[in-house]
């Protein structure tokens, strides 16, 4: 057929097969790898149970919810198991809601189960950061930034092994292995030491017992009183496990909370819409996991060595941790804006390195900052305040980014208003914590500069059978009567 035709058509007809076969090959080089692991995932669960986008999306954002909102249970937990039944307890919760994930039928199974997973993550993760403040005093900021490294390892390794599960089992049977493996955080717990109990209970727990005692003697007394009572027993059981006091009475736990929670609304979004961001700027999918990669590379990296600098003598027993942890919150925020500024392979990869650089800075110092604010014995409850308050941020940040992008057509008004947020969490922690250090040692100085009545020097006055030293000015309130000689 082609002869039939003039020899300059019969040209360009065979110019453009050529073409189209060179973008075949092409296409199919650069689709060679599998995708992400959230996309493969989503795919697959959209078509398992024909729902759209945004339904399937809770299901992540209600498993990250659960991990922080289940803080004041876990405090409950620890404060009356111990650490080590409630860590098993998590990775039972954890491991069964993931292997019952794959006998789901409806969506709606999924989010509950997600919720028991997320659960079971919460009663792992927040007792094994608790049991390490009650491990380690000296070493304490080596000893988090070290185990905090276990975060990047994850990061880095955990979705090239979903990626392969995915490919050979499907959803369903990759759910099932992962449930196996959370078992072993059973085992983790198993292999954690008690800790031993001190003979003196919190000051919120001795008011829990007078209020029950309380409620006791007032059985008789009409319904007002035990309305009266029971108010009291919740008032101070949200006080000793809600960590509301300290809200009210400890300043610097107010602002690190607000602080760390009003962080986290943009701390987060960067990492979900990063290989978004570059496959919409027309990068390959190999090079924008790459990315990923080089961000998790970096965090094994720095954490280590973060752990060991932070770890010398000289940052022993100091208070300027929570100047480092802002100064990295500050560096990570103003890197947004790198992103935002350049799509291209080049400035994305700039822009990974510093924002895994300060990542891992911040994230080895962000609970040794909760430890020398709060008392050790108050941890848990404050540790699950502010994962609540966290859970939050983080279930609103994705969503309120992905209207943003709706609205706009652009990604990268994401990385400014992500890096504006971060970058204010970062000047208020500075400006409230400097404001909090000047005001002590304005206080100091003025209880130097005041002599104590302690340090007066008192008057003696001996009994009658010792000699009668009077003092000028007669019988001082802070007279010393000696009996014996």
């Amino acid at each position: 057929m082609l002869l039939s035709l003039p020899r300059e058509w019969r040209s360009v007809i065979q110019r453009q097969e050529c073409n189209a076969v060179i973008w075949r090959r092409k296409t199919k080089k650069r689709n060679k790898s599998p995708p992400p692991v959230s996309l493969m995932l989503c795919r697959d669960l959209q078509t398992e149970f024909k729902t759209s986008n945004t339904e399937t999306s809770w299901v992540p954002a209600i498993m990250t919810a659960m991990l922080h909102a289940g803080g004041p249970l876990c405090s409950m937990l620890v404060e009356r198991f111990g650490c080590r039944v409630t860590v098993m307890v998590g990775g039972l919760l954890s491991g069964l809601g993931m292997a019952v994930s794959a006998l789901a039928r409806t969506i709606t199974e999924i989010y509950i189960t997600s919720g028991i997973t997320g659960l079971g993550f919460c009663l792992s993760f927040q007792p094994s950061v608790t049991i390490m403040g009650h491990y380690f005093v000296r070493r304490r900021v080596f000893a988090n930034a070290l185990s905090s490294t276990g975060t990047a390892v994850g990061l880095t390794t955990l979705p090239l092994i979903a990626n392969v599960l995915l490919c050979q089992f499907g959803w369903r049977g990759s759910f099932l292995i992962l449930g196996g493996v959370l078992l072993n955080c059973c085992v983790c717990g198993a292999v954690m030491r008690p800790i031993a109990s001190g003979p003196n209970k919190p000051r919120c727990s001795q008011v829990l017992d007078k209020t029950n005692d309380l409620s006791l003697q007032q059985e008789t007394k009409g319904v007002k009183s035990n309305v009266k009572t029971v108010l009291q027993g919740f008032i101070a059981f949200l006080h000793r496990h809600m960590a509301f006091d300290l809200l009210v009475i400890n300043p610097r736990y107010r602002a690190y909370a607000v602080g760390v929670t009003w962080m986290t609304l943009g701390c987060v979004v960067p990492l979900v819409y990063l290989v978004p961001y570059a496959t919409h700027h027309n990068m390959e999918i190999d090079r924008a996991a790459f990315l990923m990669s080089v961000l998790g590379l970096v965090n094994i990296a720095v954490r280590p060595t973060a752990a060991l600098v932070l770890g010398l003598p000289r940052f022993r027993d100091s208070s300027s941790f929570v100047y480092v942890f802002a100064g990295a919150v500050l560096v990570n925020g103003l890197s947004n804006c790198i992103c935002g500024a350049s799509a291209s392979f080049e400035a994305l990869l700039v822009y990974v390195v510093i924002f895994g650089l300060s990542m891992s800075v911040g994230g080895s110092l962000l609970y040794t900052v909760l430890m020398d604010i709060v008392e050790m014995n108050r941890f848990p409850s404050a540790l699950g305040l502010l994962c609540m308050l966290q859970s939050g941020t983080m279930l609103i940040g994705p969503p309120l980014a992905g209207m943003l992008v709706d609205h706009t057509g652009q990604y990268s008004y994401v990385f400014y208003a992500c890096s504006v947020c971060v970058f204010s969490a970062s000047l208020f922690l500075l400006g409230f914590f400097y404001f909090l250090d000047s005001k002590n040692d304005e206080e100091k100085k003025k209880s130097m500069k005041t002599p104590s009545a302690i340090y007066q020097k008192p008057v003696v006055i001996l009994a009658p059978d010792c000699q009668y030293v009077a003092s000028k000015g007669g019988t001082s309130e802070n007279a010393v009567y000696v009996t014996s000689v």
